[in-house]
């Protein structure tokens, strides 16, 4: 068996989005399970549609996702260039080749004689197609004699050369996913290969390119799926055939409501990215949110998206890319589209968040704390608010359970690095009674003679108070959070002052007791 060998090949006209990323990661675990290669192809020859940052974005997508290519465009190899414009001088040869044996003929109708064609059919309720029933009345090289064509191509008429689709043939191709597909060439027309600025288009590019670069596997989206018989009709066309790749066509990405093509409207309509990160078009400046700005794990991302299409045939949903690599296999993926779930991808990046080291979810979570207590410090006039680093690691095992972002920590933290100013209106109406000041007082009292202040020892001894002067634990306890924390939240209380310390626990107890009014 030849060598597994794959390729991703976007088009840099925008944003790569997220059905591009699977189409990538698919890729990619397949040749890794089989010890093959995976490689970056820009298919660039459409000039008109280019969009200026779009290549950058889709290599730098591919590295957040750790989806690194072993070849392609940006990575070297020994088959490139894989740019599809750097390589236009190679494809002309293949054209001319496809002409003389019949496969392929010169098409010299303007713009304007093609619409004119379209208005005709349209009065006759019919639809244009360039095809073998209205091919012989168009003017190209099969209407025309070769002297007539000669002196339009001498006289620089422009041109395009299409594929002269055979008439009546049934082509069928096994497809990896699908099974046995099949098509009558009655129903296709004869597809351009050939542009007239000199630019071969998809068709013609993407099968020299797949042949000269030795691909085995042509794994793509199923809206692919219309291309492959005029496809695999190349390979014949020009006897490649024995080295025609196997094809699999992926489901589409469903809307969460699950009909349609999952598109950037929806996106922005409900509130999700659709694209790994963030974009800004260049023509119109118009921002669009990306899974690692919003604070998605690169490794939550790829696990969802693994799901979306492919079942491992197990229970299990949390994979890490070693083991995708290992379990991922082309049959166990479905032919049906799989319907997007906003909030099942954030319960991926939970479940990442809460089995990652808490040394590095400290570092993450330390930009936040930083930019929030610069914002707060700029209001103060007094002394700066500071917090101690090597506190970080604890208070993120504290709270991390409660969240699905790095971000979404501060909400439930905030009040470790800062003493509340104010209290939750309602807790303090519900919560803090006529005898809670006293309460607070004794409670403050025995805080004080308190000398080891680890969680484990404060509880021991201030329940134990609670026990023996037969005070109400839910009443003390409630009022102590609201005094410590501002509101009725956060992890264990015992937990929350060992952090905090001695000195900062007495002053906000102090602070509460002077300033909670009923």
């Amino acid at each position: 068996m030849n060598k597994i060998r794959v390729r991703f090949a976007p088009s840099p006209t925008g944003p790569l989005h997220m059905g591009g990323v699977r189409t990538a990661l698919f890729n990619y675990l397949f040749a890794k399970k089989h010890g093959g290669d995976f490689l970056l192809r820009i298919e660039d020859t459409d000039q008109k549609r280019f969009v200026p940052g779009a290549e950058e974005y889709i290599v730098e997508s591919l590295k957040w996702c750790g989806i690194v290519p072993d070849e392609g465009a940006g990575f070297g190899g020994d088959l490139g260039p894989y740019h599809q414009s750097q390589r236009k001088d190679i494809y002309p040869a293949y054209c001319e080749q496809l002409i003389q044996s019949g496969w392929a003929y010169y098409a010299f109708d303007t713009s304007e004689e093609l619409d004119n064609a379209r208005t005709a059919f349209e009065a006759e309720n019919k639809t244009f197609i360039y095809n073998r029933y209205t091919r012989e009345s168009l003017k190209n090289s099969i209407s025309l004699d070769d002297d007539a064509v000669k002196k339009l191509i001498d006289a620089g008429t422009p041109y395009v050369i299409r594929f002269k689709m055979p008439h009546d043939v049934i082509v069928s191709n096994e497809d990896l996913i699908r099974g046995k597909v099949s098509f009558n060439t009655n129903d296709l027309d004869d597809k351009v290969l050939f542009k007239a600025d000199g630019l071969p288009t998809y068709h013609l590019a993407n099968v020299v390119d797949d042949y000269l670069m030795k691909i085995s596997h042509v794994i793509r989206g199923e809206e692919w799926l219309p291309s492959l018989p005029l496809h695999v009709l190349l390979y014949e066309a020009l006897g490649w055939k024995d080295a025609m790749p196997q094809f699999a066509h992926l489901p589409l990405i469903l809307k969460p409501v699950g009909k349609g093509k999952l598109s950037k409207r929806d996106g922005d309509k409900l509130g999700f990215p659709v694209f790994p990160l963030l974009w800004t078009d260049p023509a119109t400046g118009e921002i669009s949110s990306g899974y690692r700005e919003e604070g998605y794990f690169p490794d939550a991302f790829i696990n969802m998206l693994a799901l979306l299409g492919w079942n491992p045939g197990t229970e299990q949903e949390i994979f890490s890319l070693e083991e995708l690599t290992q379990s991922f296999g082309l049959e166990r993926v479905g032919k049906s589209g799989s319907k997007f779930d906003p909030e099942k991808t954030k319960w991926f990046n939970h479940q990442y968040l809460v089995n990652r080291d808490n040394q590095m979810l400290a570092s993450d979570f330390e930009k936040e704390i930083e930019n929030r207590l610069s914002s707060i410090n700029r209001e103060l006039e007094g002394n700066k608010i500071t917090f101690d680093r090597a506190s970080l690691p604890t208070i993120v095992s504290l709270v991390k359970d409660r969240v699905n972002f790095v971000s979404e920590m501060w909400e439930q933290s905030s009040f470790f690095f800062v003493a509340p100013s104010d209290y939750d209106a309602k807790t303090v109406k519900k919560r803090w009674k006529e005898d809670t000041p006293q309460l607070m007082t004794d409670l403050k009292a025995v805080i004080e003679t308190i000398e080891d202040f680890s969680s484990e020892n404060c509880e021991e001894i201030i329940k134990n108070w609670i026990t023996e002067n037969e005070h109400n634990m839910g009443a003390v306890m409630n009022a102590f959070r609201l005094s410590i924390v501002g509101a009725p939240k956060g992890p264990h209380m015992f937990d929350i002052i060992a952090i905090i310390g001695k000195e900062e626990t007495l002053a906000r107890l102090q602070h509460a007791i002077a300033h909670i009014n009923r």
